[in-house]
């Protein structure tokens, strides 16, 4: 015969009369993809740095985006239109510096000309499921950025926005298709996407962070790291001022070939030009040659 069961103790009971809250409300039951604390964790870096790979990867595909025009420049700067408002609103402490970047606003509209002209000759109005070629893509914010994202949509043509999370938040600029606005968490996967579809490189006046890509991508270029891309600077009173180019060479740093890597424009058809004759065309991927 068997033995009776022992009565429940107190905790078994407050368990029964709780069901089963406590397994189901402890993280370790969340499903993995839902647990938000789980995927911060240091371990799972590989894991997220993937993640923000395929998200742009997976929706720039759907949208057909099979090659980018990349125009990088100063989020500083602002817009013709708003200048004056700009250098008003500033304070006293800082008139002078809003005053020198009122005077750099016609690169803003520049920007905005170039990205027109690209977009209307470059493929990216390409419709009937065919792949856009040379889209313009930047970093997602404002000034120069988001003069290109403007001209762009001025006539009616996708363009990408490649955001960064930032301790002051940058908040994206509104004329970047907003399917194709991507937000990243690490600079590296931010610029592995600004690169691995460009085409072209077009870099305005602008600060540490222009000449962060600016060089990363001469770098890749000089190294023979990353096929061939046709690359603009606009401003050629700027850039010489800014960077000694020559005194480079002269001592050695650079070979003297690596100045060519890269042209000097101060115009918008200028820089159509200049990209074509570094071997730009319509309806090319990235890292094929084009017809000669």
């Amino acid at each position: 015969m068997a033995e009776p069961l022992a009565a429940p103790g107190p905790l078994a009971e407050a368990a029964a009369a709780e069901g089963n809250h406590a397994q189901t409300g402890s993280p370790s039951y969340r499903l993995a993809i839902e647990d938000a604390d789980f995927l911060r964790r240091d371990e799972m870096r590989a894991l997220r740095f993937a993640m923000e790979y395929g998200k742009a990867e997976l929706a720039l595909r759907d949208w057909g985006v099979r090659s980018t025009v990349v125009v990088f420049g100063s989020a500083r700067i602002p817009a013709p239109e708003a200048a004056e408002a700009f250098v008003a609103a500033a304070p006293p402490e800082r008139r002078a510096r809003a005053e020198a970047l009122a005077r750099l606003s016609p690169w803003y509209e520049k920007a905005r000309a170039f990205a027109r002209l690209v977009s209307l000759r470059g493929g990216a109005l390409a419709s009937g499921g065919k792949p856009r070629d040379n889209v313009i893509a930047t970093g997602g914010g404002p000034g120069i950025m988001e003069a290109a994202n403007r001209g762009a949509a001025d006539v009616g043509a996708p363009s990408i926005g490649f955001n960064i999370s930032l301790p002051h938040e940058q908040a994206p600029n509104r004329w970047s298709t907003p399917e194709l606005t991507f937000r990243f968490h690490y600079f590296a996967m931010r610029k592995m996407h600004l690169a691995m579809r460009a085409n072209a490189l077009a870099v305005f006046p602008g600060g540490f962070g222009t000449l962060d890509e600016l060089f990363e991508i001469l770098t890749l270029l000089q190294t023979g790291k990353a096929p061939p891309v046709a690359v603009v600077l606009f401003g050629r009173a700027w850039w010489s001022g800014v960077i000694g180019w020559r005194m480079l060479a002269e001592h050695g740093m650079v070979e003297p070939r690596d100045l060519d890597l890269f042209a000097m424009v101060d115009e918008p058809e200028e820089a159509w030009e200049a990209l074509l004759a570094r071997g730009l065309k319509a309806h090319t991927p990235p890292g094929e040659a084009p017809e000669r």
